[in-house]
């Protein structure tokens, strides 16, 4: 029998139990991606292949996220959410404990391609439940305690990996990962309920077809700037963006679509989506572009380095539940513009860093700039999905979610070229150390950073704004089934 009911303020346990176990998974999930980014010349020793080969085990694990965001909110849909997290779980758990076994690269490397299958499925699983079963005084702090799991699991990645690496072999990294996942897929068929109605659309191939190549070659595309041949980025963009044209008009012309473009209509939707991507962009790229700084011009090693982001990390998740508290207290007319304002000022400082800068300072810098983002992107995103109709959040957690992956993607290539072209020419040109010519090259990079961040601050001051648009204010409630 069906049983609908809502969760008010005695039902406090079940709507806890549920957030703690989707985060627990969103932070496992994204941990796993950066897992092996420090055992990645172990693999290439261990399997004989090239640099180029083995940075597939990133590439690919992106691009198979990246795709399933958007197909995830058709099948959220389709199936009952219980079972569409086992689901996205099971995948995690099989593609671990492949590759916990993999004795070949192209094992390992469909073994992550499954688990990345998995990893794009949970975090928008995860948005949609919270946003359906959070009472609505405490949506802004419920969404905001996602980001803890969405920043902290990347940086704690290649900190923990670095540390197993030292005494086992990169098969230990998935080892370690089995028994978590087990236990998370146990706790969520236990507590992790159904919500929301399924309307069971029909399933339409070519839509996925398109949407598969246009993401992913759109992914590849970007991913291979820094390799240096623009013929196969250029080839892979074009054939990217006319297959995303074509899987648009098809959405528009499909009773059903696989993904409502719909929230696009909604202005303020489209200003926090934006805003996110920059806070992705920003994050993302700095979290690349540091270490090879202190490496390269402050001569760290690359585990001080390493440990030298991660105050920054914690920081931003703990500001992360802060910014979601005042967001619920006080709406975002003032929170937005103080974290972005906060995130332009800090990583403009970060771009006037030099050869002889101390380390100690840039943490503090960076820490300051991480608290600025975990205060806003949270707060920026829920208040954008608010302004949608309950109908339509699958599809817009599909939009901002695969456009975060596209934006840490295309930030990541985007500044670490311009990184790269100012060293080159510091080196070519001005005939500089190679120490002050990776700091030119990472000061250049930062301060377009900056421009983007300033962009994101401008925008903020439209986001507090009263625009027209319809919304749906009806409190949503949950179904167990």
């Amino acid at each position: 029998m069906n049983k609908k009911y809502k969760l008010e303020s005695n039902q406090g346990i079940n709507f806890i139990s549920i957030i703690a176990i989707l985060v627990a998974s969103a932070f496992v999930a994204t941990f796993n991606e950066t897992i092996l980014n420090v055992a990645l010349s172990a693999i290439m020793k261990d399997m004989n292949v090239s640099a180029g080969t083995v940075q597939w085990l990133v590439t690919a694990y992106m691009t198979v996220a990246a795709v399933m965001v958007p197909v995830t909110a058709f099948l959220i849909q389709s199936f009952k959410t219980r079972k569409l997290f086992l689901s996205a779980m099971g995948l995690l758990l099989i593609g671990t404990i492949c590759a916990a076994f993999s004795n070949s690269f192209a094992m390992l490397l469909i073994s992550r391609m499954i688990q990345s299958s998995g990893t794009g499925m949970i975090i928008p699983i995860m948005m949609n439940t919270i946003l359906l079963v959070a009472p609505k005084e405490k949506l802004g702090i419920s969404m905001a305690i996602c980001v803890p799991a969405i920043l902290l699991g990347p940086a704690f990645g290649p900190t923990v990996s670095g540390i197993v690496l030292q005494y086992f072999s990169w098969h230990a990294l998935f080892i370690m990962l089995i028994p978590i996942v087990s236990i998370i897929m146990i706790l969520g068929s236990l507590f992790v309920v159904n919500v929301g109605e399924l309307t069971k659309p029909k399933m339409d191939y070519l839509s996925i077809i398109l949407s598969t190549i246009g993401v992913g070659t759109i992914i590849y595309a970007i991913s291979s700037i820094s390799e240096g041949n623009i013929k196969i980025t250029l080839i892979s963009f074009i054939i990217g963006i006319i297959c995303l044209i074509l899987f648009i008009k098809r959405q528009n012309a499909l009773k059903e679509p696989m993904l409502n473009l719909s929230p696009f209509k909604y202005p303020k939707f489209v200003i926090g989506t934006i805003l996110v991507m920059i806070a992705m962009m920003v994050t993302f790229t700095m979290s690349i572009m540091l270490p090879m700084y202190m490496e390269g011009a402050l001569g760290k090693t690359s585990s001080v380095a390493g440990l030298a982001l991660l105050p920054a990390v914690i920081c931003a998740g703990l500001a992360a539940p802060v910014g979601g508290k005042i967001y619920d207290k006080f709406g975002v007319k003032f929170l937005i513009p103080l974290g972005t304002g906060i995130v332009t000022v800090f990583v403009f400082l970060i771009s006037l860093s030099k050869s002889d800068t101390s380390l100690v300072h840039l943490v503090i810098i960076y820490i300051c700039m991480n608290i600025g983002v975990g205060i806003f992107m949270s707060p920026s995103q829920t208040h954008g999905l608010n302004q949608l109709p309950k109908e339509y959040y699958p599809h817009g957690v599909a939009i901002v979610n695969t456009l975060q992956q596209v934006s840490a993607a295309m930030g990541s290539s985007l500044f670490i070229g311009i990184m790269s072209a100012a060293q080159i020419n510091a080196l070519e040109v001005h005939h500089a150390t190679n120490e002050v010519a990776i700091a030119t090259g990472f000061s250049t990079a930062a301060f377009v950073v900056c421009g983007f961040a300033f962009v994101g601050l401008i925008l903020s001051f439209f986001f507090g704004r009263n625009i027209s648009q319809v919304k749906d204010k009806e409190q949503v409630g949950c179904t167990t089934r």
